[in-house]
């Protein structure tokens, strides 16, 4: 196994200091792993009962280890060297972690941006097969990935039922459908697993496999970490992580996680998710940020962050005050931080299993679709972007300006949020706008692209602390796409899915910032200028 290793300072450490001695005494890793699920309160008990096969998932994902290979054998030996996996949230963001991390390439289509799901259909169709995730097997952005592939496919000649795969939970939706349509193969996962926690099941285990992971490898290694984390000892990794995470006092309850030699690649998006949406909820939670070894809010010092490095085995690193480092392979990394979430939920005093406000959002997004509204007029355009808001806006006149009053609405202990509802393949160096906008700040900065955000950090931002202000970012599209049999297309989807958020956001009362691109390229590179120049004139005003 991996070495497994753990280190902190600060505010963490009082934390591990104050608490763990009780979490032993009571026996929380053993019952943790015997799955009592009266852990978390009478109020979670229900559906903790039903959530905690995550537990035991690298055993009893083991049988499906041979079906999947032989399956990846047979791909390749008709010519398939190209696996797309199609999914949001936790099915999607732990395969992109595997694979990334593994060296395989694994094409990831979790979004409904037209540009981006347009790229994906049209490379290398004669090569491709599909691997359709879905938990409940209703998921919209999915089936809609699945019906524009499918026509692809037969448009193409190509048997569209010999390279479609289908991840979902048994007796879904999805699954009878599947069966009755005759698609090459159908695996189920665990229906005591939730999605953010499913990354040792069939969800993470079949895209990752068809593409070429040693996931035997990964999940022995999983079995291993299994047997250090089931101990009711000070000494537990998994006990102290989950301690930091949610019982510091005062809460730090922004964690910033960032990735300084680990080796793993993606791994803090996959956290985030699995943090973000297993806590923020009750007007608490923590929120993770993912950023880089020298982002601003790691020399920041602020008193409601903690920092946790993602470091290598054999790394020597010096951290500075409240500050955790850990290290580990990747399967290690997984079970323990799912683990700890599970025991900061405990301390937190919340369900770590449910996700209560995820489902506004589609809601909201679905009535739009079907009302089809006229767009709420710009306050008004600069350039090519249009600019929305709230009367917080004030006197402001240009994208600049708008930045700078949605700052202003940023309180002693907040957080913005930069919500990108573009193609994150074509337009990935707008995330540099992160590190510039913490820096001008002075506060943690979150990016998440659209709509895949919305199935997991989407959740704190509507159920944790009511402390957040929000940028939204959507773009016209030159080019659009339909969706098989439906009354919409993907650019009106993700338009209502954008608006729907912001919408229920708004609901909230939080101040949400909406910036429209009219043109793509130069809208981006617009904004990017404008965030460039803020942090220009912050730097000069600290000189």
């Amino acid at each position: 196994m991996s070495t497994l290793s753990y280190d902190a300072t600060g505010a963490a450490r009082q934390a591990i200091e104050k608490h763990i001695d009780g979490l032993v005494e009571d026996r929380i890793a053993t019952r943790i792993f015997a799955k009592d699920h009266t852990l978390w309160g009478p109020d979670a008990e229900s559906e903790s009962a039903v959530r905690l096969g995550w537990v035991e998932a690298a055993a009893v994902s083991q049988p499906l280890v041979a079906d999947i290979l032989e399956l990846g054998d047979a791909l390749r030996a008709e010519g398939i060297t190209r696996i797309v996996l199609c999914g949001m949230g936790g099915s999607s963001l732990a395969p992109e972690v595997i694979a990334g991390t593994a060296g395989v390439e694994l094409t990831v289509l979790d979004s409904t941006d037209p540009e981006q799901v347009g790229a994906a259909v049209a490379d290398r169709l004669d090569e491709t097969a599909i691997v359709v995730s879905s938990k409940s097997g209703s998921t919209l952005e999915t089936d809609s990935q699945r019906r524009i592939f499918e026509q692809a496919f037969t448009e193409a000649g190509i048997d569209a039922k010999s390279r479609i795969i289908i991840v979902t939970d048994p007796g879904s939706p999805l699954d009878k459908a599947s069966r009755e349509a005759g698609y090459r193969a159908v695996f189920n996962a665990d229906p005591n697993v939730g999605g953010r926690y499913s990354a040792l099941t069939a969800f993470g285990l079949v895209p990752c496999g068809l593409a070429g992971v040693d996931i035997q490898a990964f999940l022995d290694e999983a079995e291993e970490a299994t047997e250090i984390l089931n101990e009711d000892a000070a000494d537990n990794i998994g006990l102290a992580l989950g301690i930091a995470l949610g019982g510091t006092t005062p809460l730090r309850d922004k964690i910033v996680i960032a990735e300084d030699g680990s080796g793993i690649v993606g791994f803090a998006d996959w956290a985030e998710q699995l943090i973000a949406e297993s806590t923020g909820k009750l007007g608490t939670g923590v929120l993770p940020v993912v950023a880089g070894p020298n982002a601003p809010e790691v020399s920041g010092g602020a008193d409601d962050v903690l920092v946790v490095r993602l470091v290598g085995e054999d790394s020597d690193v010096e951290l500075g005050e409240n500050e955790v480092a850990i290290a580990g392979g990747l399967a290690t990394q997984m079970l323990v931080w799912e683990f700890a979430t599970a025991v900061a939920g405990r301390l937190l005093g919340i369900n770590p299993f449910d996700q209560p406000d995820v489902e506004a959002a589609k809601v909201a997004a679905r009535g739009l679709l079907d009302a089809r509204p006229e767009p709420t007029p710009a306050a008004f355009v600069d350039g090519a972007v249009e600019v929305r808001g709230g009367a917080w806006l004030g006197e402001a006149a240009t994208v600049g300006e708008a930045v700078q009053a949605l700052l202003g609405e940023l309180g002693a202990t907040g957080y913005l949020s930069v919500q990108a509802y573009l193609d994150r393949i074509t337009h990935a160096s707008l995330e540099g706008v992160r590190d510039q906008l913490a820096a001008v700040s002075g506060r943690p900065v979150t990016f998440g692209w659209g709509p895949r955000f919305l199935h997991s950090t989407g959740q704190f931002h509507k159920g944790g602390p009511a402390i957040g202000a929000f940028l939204q970012v959507t773009a016209s599209s030159a080019t659009d796409l339909a969706i098989p049999e439906r009354p919409f297309t993907f650019g009106e989807l993700i338009a209502a899915q954008a608006s729907g958020d912001a919408q229920v956001l708004e609901g909230h009362g939080r101040p949400v910032l909406r910036l429209h691109l009219t043109d793509r390229a130069a809208g981006v590179a617009q904004l990017q200028d404008v965030v460039a120049a803020l942090a220009g004139q912050a730097s000069a005003l600290e000189s």
